[in-house]
């Protein structure tokens, strides 16, 4: 009985050693930890605004919610698909069955506060409306731009904010293809056309120069810049300022070296404050880097070993003068990306796959606001937009940040 006393007080002993032991180790990684993030680098902090928008009027839905906007008023314009994404147990008006739903107007703007401020767009006269209406911007003379990436769209759209239609540039349905084995029509590709686009996803106007850069897109392969006033286009380029190339590149393979074209499609292209050009390329996994003549400056992956709809789908500058991030919504792996803009390097992410707010279903589109706040838009059955507060800098202490709930400290 004594012996075994005493193996239990030294089992009992031994065990209450190694917690101690591992109770000390585990505080001096905690602390070296926090200190070297202290010493380490520093990002924007961010928690969802579960409350934003207000609910829409007259019944209205959000379709598959494609591109997103942030005016200088800071006035938040989306486009979405309207009732031609909505199941039929969602548009009962429209098929004169329930009390509710019906799509809303395919162009929403919502004021800071997130009341709706203005609707409209649609087919209309004088224009071709898209297939597929995708992204949604402004210039600096307060003009739209709408593109689209339906089967036919070889067009853009310019339209004043009230909806009074400007300008078309290209032509829906411009190259057709032979037909598909079932007899519907196809469209082919041509990067190097001077008039027309393939299945364009944004539009960027260069407010110093009044020249629009068009990501050209999910049938061709290319950047593209018009004169904003006259559609004329000026120059055009591939990946790594190539003459593009609409030849099959086979499916993305993460090991394989990078690809010298862009892959489809090309998602967007934003000017930075200090006159670089950031170029989605999505199924590639990466950001190029442009100077606006097209001289290839640098590239950077994001979430490299992602296959499929890929990983870089949209980017927005921080709202700070020298716009030291990127962030960058992912589709794919449901969430969004913080990216230090100089180095392209990734500091963090947050979201993840969900549907409760700060969660996401295909992330699409994102958009800053002047006091930093980011909005999303999310296709497919997303179907939303929302907000997220900026919050400060802080510095970096996970990779991935999970869900921004209110309250939840991300530091």
């Amino acid at each position: 009985m004594r012996s075994m006393k005493r193996r239990n007080v030294w089992i009992g002993a031994t065990w209450l050693a190694l917690v101690v032991v591992l109770g000390v180790t585990l505080a001096e990684v905690q602390r070296t930890a926090a200190a070297q993030s202290a010493k380490g680098a520093q990002a924007p902090i961010f928690e969802v605004d579960p409350l934003w928008p207000k609910p829409l009027p007259n019944h209205w839905l959000l379709g598959s919610a494609i591109g997103v906007w942030v005016d200088s008023q800071d006035n938040v314009w989306i486009i979405h698909r309207s009732s031609a994404t909505l199941n039929d147990n969602e548009r009962g008006l429209d098929l004169k069955i329930y009390e509710c739903c019906t799509g809303a107007p395919p162009v929403l703007a919502f004021d800071a506060a997130g009341n709706l401020i203005r609707s409209w767009g649609g087919p209309g006269q004088g224009f071709e409306w898209p297939d597929s209406n995708h992204g949604i911007s402004m210039d600096h003379q307060g003009n739209v731009w709408i593109a689209g990436n339906g089967g036919p769209d070889g067009h853009i759209l310019k339209f004043t904010k009230e909806g009074k239609f400007l300008a078309q540039f290209g032509k829906k349905g411009a190259r057709p293809g032979p037909p598909s084995g079932r007899g519907a029509p196809t469209w082919r590709a041509d990067s190097n056309d001077p008039e027309n686009f393939g299945r364009p996803a944004e539009v960027f106007v260069d407010a110093k120069t009044n020249e629009a850069y068009v990501s050209d897109g999910y049938l061709n392969k290319r950047v593209a810049v018009l004169d904003a006033q006259t559609g004329k286009m000026k120059r055009y380029w591939g990946a790594y300022g190539n003459k593009p190339d609409d030849a099959n590149l086979g499916p993305y393979d993460p090991n394989a070296p990078p690809a010298q074209q862009f892959r489809n499609p090309v998602h967007c292209a934003a000017l930075s404050n200090d006159g670089l050009l950031y170029v989605c390329d999505r199924q590639g996994d990466r950001i190029q880097v442009f100077r606006p003549d097209g001289t290839y400056v640098k590239e950077g992956f994001i979430a490299k070993e992602t296959r499929a709809s890929g990983s870089v789908w949209d980017i927005a500058f921080s709202s700070d003068p020298q716009q030291r991030f990127l962030y960058v919504s992912d589709g794919g792996n449901a969430k969004v990306h913080v990216v230090e803009r100089t180095s392209l390097q990734l500091l963090t992410s947050f979201g993840d796959g969900g549907r409760q707010p700060g969660q996401f279903f295909g992330v699409h589109s994102i958009a800053t606001d002047s006091k930093g706040n980011i909005y999303t838009t999310e296709t497919y059955e997303g179907k939303r937009l929302q907000k997220f507060v900026y919050k400060g800098l802080g510095p970096v202490t996970r990779q991935s940040q999970g869900v921004l709930w209110p309250g939840r400290s991300t530091r």
